[in-house]
């Protein structure tokens, strides 16, 4: 997400807390709910959070209710121990340069995140097993086409096996050539992904 300030006016959407506690999106003129404003963080949009009373910029703590919502439906991400580290940095001396730590941590795991992200897709896109299974994918879809020539309207009558009434020899060479006209689809199909 987008850090406030960071962005053009444009770009942050603003929602007004009223004293009633209901959280109104200025930009669809809805009333919205902490879960909703968890789905715009998870999709990276950028937001402020203001008392509607005030004009006071309350996102933090919206943003510190939305986590605690998280934590205490069963989605606990956060364990005891750094909770505890992080309860006794209040009132100490490095309580300043904690916010700028755990900012530039974040940013370095997300960083991290899509480098693995990125390496993961790339060796799956081109492992041997991604190769084979676009191999027998097209090896089938070859097939199916041979076997069914009304649903491939470009299969030439040369990649279509013809009965033979001759020798077992005529049709060893009718299925090689249709192996090869099958192959050559393959390798084309290959070529193209």
């Amino acid at each position: 997400m987008a850090k406030s300030g960071t962005s053009d006016s444009d770009d942050v959407i603003i929602i007004k807390k009223y004293a009633n506690r209901r959280l109104y999106n200025t930009r669809s003129s809805s009333y919205i709910t902490l879960d909703f404003l968890a789905k715009l963080t998870r999709e990276g949009k950028d937001f402020q959070v203001v008392d509607a009373k005030t004009g006071d910029d309350i996102t933090h703590n919206i943003l510190t209710q939305i986590i605690m919502e998280e934590e205490s439906s069963g989605q606990q991400m956060l364990p005891v121990g750094f909770l505890r580290e992080l309860i006794s940095m209040y009132g100490n001396s490095m309580q300043s340069m904690i916010p700028q730590y755990l900012e530039a941590s974040m940013d370095a795991f997300r960083k991290n995140q899509e480098k693995f992200q990125s390496a993961m897709e790339g060796s799956i896109k081109n492992s041997p097993f991604a190769q084979l299974a676009r191999q027998n994918l097209a090896m089938f879809e070859a097939a199916s086409s041979a076997f069914n020539p009304r649903k491939d309207k470009q299969a030439s009558a040369s990649t279509v096996v013809q009965p033979s009434s001759g020798s077992s020899d005529d049709e060893i060479a009718a299925l090689k050539a249709e192996l090869s006209a099958m192959q050559r689809k393959i390798d084309s199909l290959v070529d193209k992904s």
